[in-house]
């Protein structure tokens, strides 16, 4: 399986029989969101909260098949579950509701925390269940800060965990901070060179890495 950082939220995971899985696209320039357009046809694409710079699917070429909201949905063979959040702290109070997406491919657990604004409870972490690879908002403001990000990635204990949703050198307007407060201190952190990165089951870190992407778009 692999996993390349678009942007943002938006990630494109590749399962080794080609079947393209997108999350999270955006709009292109909203709200500093300064990614270039997604060029990456996929079969599917979660979305885990209807704000623009995270439901684009129209935005995307091709037509790949949207799957929102909580539950269990099977789709070309893999199943998602979507299980409730909140893009905030109040339940929902100030920017609704959100949605964490998780899903097995190729024998790889992975969870797409969206716009995660608060910490879990441990009956959430319970519906979440075992985590291989976290995709994890860091960058405070609009979700969960690095602090924020810490705690619950402590909570799910992943193997891996890939910070999203961050200020960098494409998007130097969005007002959230860099990715430099959560990896800030801690040595099990793994800056890589491009945005794609290969996982297989049984091969995974036996302790938690914190892997560092650079957006592709």
């Amino acid at each position: 399986m692999k996993v390349k950082w678009l942007g943002h939220s938006s990630f494109l995971i590749t399962a080794e029989d080609g079947t393209k899985i997108i999350t999270d696209p955006y709009t292109p320039g909203m709200m500093g969101v300064n990614y270039e357009s997604v060029k990456d046809v996929a079969d599917i694409v979660t979305v885990s909260h209807e704000h623009g710079d995270h439901n684009a699917v129209d935005k995307l070429p091709g037509n790949p098949q949207a799957v929102r909201g909580t539950g269990a949905k099977a789709v070309k063979g893999i199943e998602f579950k979507g299980t409730a959040a909140y893009h905030d702290a109040s339940r929902g109070g100030q920017r609704g509701s959100n949605t964490i997406f998780c899903f097995i491919v190729d024998g790889v657990r992975v969870c797409h925390l969206g716009d995660l604004g608060h910490q879990l409870t441990d009956a959430e972490v319970a519906l979440v269940g075992q985590v291989d690879v976290l995709l994890a908002p860091v960058g405070g403001n609009f979700t969960i800060d690095a602090a924020g990000a810490a705690q619950v990635a402590e909570k799910i204990r992943p193997r891996v965990i890939i910070p999203m949703h961050y200020r960098n050198e494409r998007c130097p307007q969005f007002p959230v901070a860099g990715v430099d407060d959560f990896v800030k201190g801690k040595t099990n952190v793994s800056r890589e060179t491009g945005s794609e990165v290969e996982f297989k089951a049984g091969q995974l870190p036996a302790t938690t890495q914190i892997v560092v992407l650079q957006p592709a778009c």
